[in-house]
């Protein structure tokens, strides 16, 4: 199949090139930015040098002629883009017959009200806003991503926050009570774009989005579950760890928790440490969602590590990809010949 990437100047979408490019059922056959952008005309392995050999193509802008290319030699649209940029293009998209997978915020809410609320703005497409499928890869039923036109790939917190907790919610163990996740991401889930208060050298650990952040809604739309979310940035370049709290109901024993755990114990991409304390490093450049708890009487903590880049994004959008061409999920994801 062939991929177009829009705004693969950005991390993500810089990640996902480099997977689509590597993986031998894929073919790149476009990589662009908007007309705008200072990165236009540009190798896009001039701006990730680690890239040099592999993605020694020209960042294209988007113009008419550029649409045009798509429409001929694209069967996969990945939108890398702003939200909002992601609603106005995936229509044009979808109209030309593609499968569209946006990584942006665009199509993971349920309503126009959520969207003011949240991203602060009045979202334009509401029927496709409904059409859209979630593709939280491990959760979502595969023949959904299969036949839908529109995916929306999952947020990095989110990712880590629903693998983490849907056991517990879908095993019914957990009290009606606030789960709180608490969530620290490096910078480089603030985006590309120069900003002082992400450029490397002002950060430091500080929480943000108290109360009122974009990924509380979609936490609580896809776990059933009300949440307390909290996320920080730190002065480190990628990964995520998320320190969870729950209530569990009376009685909840540790066995329960263990086997509410089992059903991801066969999913190839989420590692479950038993005992063990997930840690960034551990995640870091691997598409791995790693896991653990510790309990105490009704009290759970239940730790939660991944490469926001990776299983966060582009890994995942990789994912629904290999789901939509009946491929296992983690096809080239993992060692050459483990997925074979």
């Amino acid at each position: 199949m062939k991929v177009v990437i829009i705004g693969a100047s950005g991390y993500s979408g810089a990640e996902l090139a480099s997977l689509v490019a590597s993986h031998n059922k894929l073919t790149l056959a476009g990589i662009y930015v908007s007309e705008a952008s200072l990165d236009k005309e540009k190798y896009l392995s001039d701006l990730y040098p680690q890239y040099l050999g592999l993605l020694d193509q020209i960042l294209q802008p988007l113009t008419s002629n550029a649409f045009a290319d798509i429409q001929k030699n694209a069967d996969f649209v990945c939108l890398c883009t702003d939200h909002k940029v992601s609603i106005e293009l995936a229509p044009i998209f979808i109209e030309m017959g593609k499968k569209v997978f946006d990584l942006s915020g665009g199509f993971r809410l349920s309503s126009d009200e959520d969207y003011q609320k949240y991203y602060g703005f009045s979202h334009q497409n509401i029927s496709l806003l409904n059409q859209a499928v979630y593709g939280l890869a491990e959760w979502q039923n595969t023949d959904d991503i299969k036949n839908a036109q529109l995916i929306a790939v999952p947020g990095c917190y989110p990712t880590a926050a629903l693998n983490a907790l849907k056991p517990l919610v879908d095993a019914n163990l957990v009290s009606k009570e606030n789960i709180i996740i608490n969530a620290v991401s490096g910078v480089t889930g603030a985006g590309r774009k120069a900003n002082v208060n992400t450029h490397f050298c002002e950060v430091s650990l500080a929480a943000y989005g108290l109360f009122n952040h974009r990924h509380t809604p979609e936490i609580e739309k896809y776990l059933g579950h009300k949440v307390l979310f909290t996320p920080h940035i730190g002065n480190f370049p990628r990964g995520i760890l998320e320190t969870i709290y729950v209530q569990l109901k009376e009685n909840v024993t540790a066995d329960q928790v263990e086997k509410a755990y089992d059903c991801l114990a066969d999913q190839p991409l989420i590692r479950l440490l038993a005992n063990k304390i997930p840690t960034i490093n551990g995640v870091v450049n691997k598409p791995f969602v790693d896991i653990a708890w510790q309990q105490q009487g009704s009290q759970l903590i239940v730790m939660s590590a991944i490469d926001n880049l990776l299983k966060g994004a582009s890994g995942q959008a990789l994912q629904c990809m290999n789901i939509s061409m009946g491929l296992c999920a983690e096809y080239s994801l993992l060692p050459k010949g483990v997925q074979e």
